[in-house]
This record gives structure tokens, C-alpha cells and sequence, in this order.
């Protein structure tokens, strides 16, 4: 038998198999770590997705509770009272710390209520910012895999391809039954990477959009809240 045709034979059979998980085994242990590290990712993807999900589900909830709650009419010492008993967030927090600022300011018997409406506007505007952060938390991660996601994918690609070529030319053998395999397992590292990149970009799209709109709804609040409160101030003065 001809010795090429002992050694074109035996080469196929060893990377015949083009199945997804027989890729991954046949992959250089480098591209096998890059594989692991964006399925990784791709996990936590949608682990920190389902949990922002219900996160600012839970957020609007309580935005429309207190909206209505401080819009029907109730006494607004009333709704500090109930608030104030429990640990608030969102909407409820920035008016629980107007208030205990308002309360404070009128409890020490002050003389002058001249730095009151900059003091309640400052400790609403740290109450947002805090909320805001609170919204933001992890997003970054979101943003990363988005953008790192097809870059390192990429480099498992060519690191992968290089590691074929270099078979190829220590078997000397370019037929494409040999050539194929090695670069499907290349290529399988950008795949993984545009499978984690690409949810990753979509969610934090659409939660930074979702940040910005409470953001706004919360700024009006505020804004709504300091007009109410600066109108009191101007009556006790």
C-alpha cells in the first residue's frame, strides 16, 4: 500500500467528526478555555438580564403605588409617617429624605429658612443618585461581554486556525476532508463569542433605556415635590 494513502486515511478519522461537542474536544486547550470563558459569560448574561427584568418590573410597581398613594388626597405627614417606618427605595426614598430634611429644618425651631429649599433639593438629588446606581448595578458587566464578546471569540478563532495550519504542514496533507475540521473548531470560538456578545448588547440597550426612563420619571418627582415644598416654605416665612 502507498505510505500516502496509509497517512491521508488515518488523518480523517481522527477529525472526522464535526458534531459541536466533538469541536470542543478537538480544540487546543487554548481555544477550549475561550470557549469556557464565554459560555461563562453567556450564563451570567442572561443571569444579571432576568434579574434586572424583574428588578425594574418591581421598581415600577412601587413607583405607581406611591404616585397614587401621594396623589389621592392623603396628608402627606400621614404618608412620611408610614413610609418612614420602612426601609424605602425608588420613589418613596426621595420623598422620605425631603421630608425628614423639611421635618429636621422645622423641628430645631430654626429662625431662617433661607438654605431649606437648597437643602431638600440636594438630599432628593443624592437619593436619586443613589437609586440610579442601584438601577445601574452590573450593567457594565452587560456593556463588556457586548464588546469584548466577538474580540475574544476572534482570537480563539486564530489561535485555533493557526494551530490547524500548523498540522497541515506537519502532515502535509491539504486535502479538505483534513483542512475542514480544524477550522470549523476555529470558528466555533467566534460563534460562542457572537452568542454572548449579541444578547449582551440587545439587554443593555434596552436597560440603560429603561434606567434613563425612571431616571426621568423619578427627576420629575423631585421636581414636582420641591415645587409643593418650596410653596410651604414661602407660607411659614
Amino acid at each position: 500500500m502507498n505510505p500516502a494513502d496509509v497517512a491521508q486515511s488515518a488523518l480523517p478519522l481522527a477529525s472526522s467528526d464535526v458534531s459541536l461537542i466533538a469541536l470542543f474536544w478537538q480544540a487546543h486547550w487554548i481555544v477550549k478555555a475561550v470557549m469556557l470563558g464565554l459560555l461563562g459569560c453567556s450564563v451570567w448574561v442572561w443571569a444579571i438580564a432576568i434579574d434586572k427584568m424583574f428588578l425594574y418590573a418591581r421598581t415600577k410597581r412601587a413607583m405607581d403605588r406611591f404616585e397614587q398613594a401621594f396623589w389621592s388626597g392623603e396628608s402627606i405627614e400621614d404618608l412620611y409617617r408610614a413610609l418612614s417606618a420602612k426601609p424605602t427605595q425608588s420613589m418613596a426614598a426621595c420623598f422620605v429624605a425631603a421630608m425628614r430634611e423639611w421635618k429636621r429644618s422645622f423641628e430645631s425651631q430654626a429662625r431662617s429658612f433661607t438654605g431649606l429649599q437648597m437643602r431638600i433639593d440636594k438630599v432628593m438629588n443624592v437619593s436619586i443618585g443613589r437609586e440610579i446606581e442601584r438601577l445601574e448595578r452590573r450593567l457594565l458587566v452587560l456593556a463588556t461581554v457586548g464588546s469584548a464578546g466577538p474580540f475574544v471569540g476572534l482570537f480563539g478563532t486564530v489561535w485555533g486556525i493557526m494551530s490547524s495550519f500548523q498540522s497541515i504542514a506537519a502532515s502535509k496533507n491539504t486535502s479538505l476532508a483534513v483542512v475542514a475540521p480544524g477550522i470549523a473548531e476555529a470558528l466555533f470560538a467566534t460563534a460562542i463569542g457572537l452568542i454572548a456578545a449579541i444578547p449582551a448588547t440587545i439587554f443593555y440597550n434596552k436597560f440603560t433605556s429603561e434606567v434613563n426612563r425612571q431616571a426621568q420619571r423619578l427627576e420629575g418627582f423631585a421636581d414636582e415635590f420641591s415645587a409643593i415644598l418650596s410653596r410651604q416654605i414661602d407660607e411659614r416665612v
